[in-house]
């Protein structure tokens, strides 16, 4: 025997050393012998009803799910409508082109300037139908000056105070409030 070999004789026999293993292995029965049979049905029952309620849970969530997913679908279709009437608002600067690669298939790109500055969205091939009226140009969109780098939300906004200082101003010349 080696040091790293556990003692074989420990006094007890082969089989009384496996009594005792499978004892301590085993869970224990209540009652009389064959007593966890009528535990079986009890714990079957038990997981039938958590089965169900998970379900039951799986399913509002998918209602929840359906209902984020159909927001945000019209979420969606209100940009392509609101980018679509701001094109036409700017028809000499708006373009539409094609993007290219695997993953844009059938993508366009949406450029116009508005307020001195280059803007850009990208356009799924479900609504292109809304820019019948924008300008189709064939080669790529890489070719347009739209850095990607801007934060175009700040462009907006900074065109959206510009233009209702504008109005302010005007309306105040024409001596009506704001």
């Amino acid at each position: 025997m080696t040091a790293m070999e556990p003692p074989t004789d420990t006094g007890a026999p082969a089989h009384a050393r496996q009594g005792l293993l499978r004892r301590l292995v085993r869970p224990r029965r209540s009652g009389p012998a064959g007593g966890h049979r009528a535990a079986e049905p009890v714990d079957r029952l038990r997981l039938e009803h958590e089965l169900a309620v998970s379900r039951l849970r799986l399913a509002r969530w998918q209602q929840h799910a359906d209902a984020y997913e159909r927001r945000l679908g019209d979420a969606e279709r209100e940009r392509a409508h609101l980018l679509s009437w701001l094109a036409a608002l700017h028809p000499a600067s708006a373009v539409l082109t094609p993007l290219t690669g695997p993953e844009h298939e059938g993508t366009h790109r949406l450029c116009l300037i508005a307020g001195g500055w280059h803007l850009s969205w990208h356009i799924p091939p479900a609504d292109l139908a809304l820019f019948a009226h924008v300008p189709f140009r064939t080669e790529s969109a890489d070719a347009h000056p739209v850095p990607d780098a801007v934060d175009q939300g700040a462009l907006i906004r900074r065109h959206v105070r510009l233009l209702t200082m504008e109005g302010a101003v005007q309306a105040g010349l024409a001596g009506q409030t704001p």
